[in-house]
């Protein structure tokens, strides 16, 4: 993977909640973890930047269901099902994005965070981005991404969708790919 551009590595919203058990489990979202830490591991060892984002919302917000949102309780600041996946490498090289930390839904990890400036702070051009889910808040901040000039690779390997409907997962990918993403595997990145 050699290349003269600077690359970032996004990883969107690994998080308890959204794995396995978690109160807005993504099916199969544990799965996105061997894929990722390969991913982290190679971005680090490189010097490249890598970023986790996560949401971080209130424990009253209009995200919820309870108060007017789409969705059920889920990564309320300081909770267990806020925490990153344990299996996710952690390392202290790694930039924290926290979004959603009021009344707006923030899917996208460029969402009322300053994830852009800090991007062009550290010069990259480029962003490899995986995680969950593939419908949400991966799509979104590929897109937003792209929507702001950066290249954007979408490790298809390193996400799952909610799939709310059948083949929104497929159908999120379809809309990344004509936006201007390259949809690739952790392979492919090697």
């Amino acid at each position: 993977m050699t290349s003269n551009t600077r690359q970032a590595l996004i990883v969107v919203d690994v998080q308890n909640d959204f794995c396995p058990g978690g109160t807005l489990a993504v099916p199969h979202g544990d799965e996105v973890v061997p894929p990722l830490n390969k991913l982290i591991d190679k971005f680090l060892e490189r010097g490249d930047p890598v970023y986790k984002s996560r949401d971080w919302h209130p424990r009253t917000t209009k995200h919820f269901s309870a108060y007017g949102g789409a969705w059920p309780v889920h990564c309320v600041q300081n909770t267990k099902g806020a925490q990153f996946n344990p299996a996710l490498r952690d390392d202290p090289r790694i930039n924290v994005i926290s979004k959603g930390l009021g009344d707006t839904d923030c899917y996208s990890a460029f969402d009322e965070t300053d994830l852009g400036s800090q991007l062009r702070d550290a010069r990259v051009e480029e962003l490899v981005v995986g995680g969950l889910a593939t419908d949400y808040c991966v799509k979104n901040t590929v897109l937003d991404a792209l929507g702001r000039g950066f290249k954007v690779k979408a490790v298809e390997d390193a996400m799952r969708a909610v799939e709310l409907q059948p083949g929104d997962g497929e159908r999120a990918i379809a809309e990344m790919r004509a936006a201007g993403a390259e949809i690739v595997s952790t392979e492919d990145m090697d």
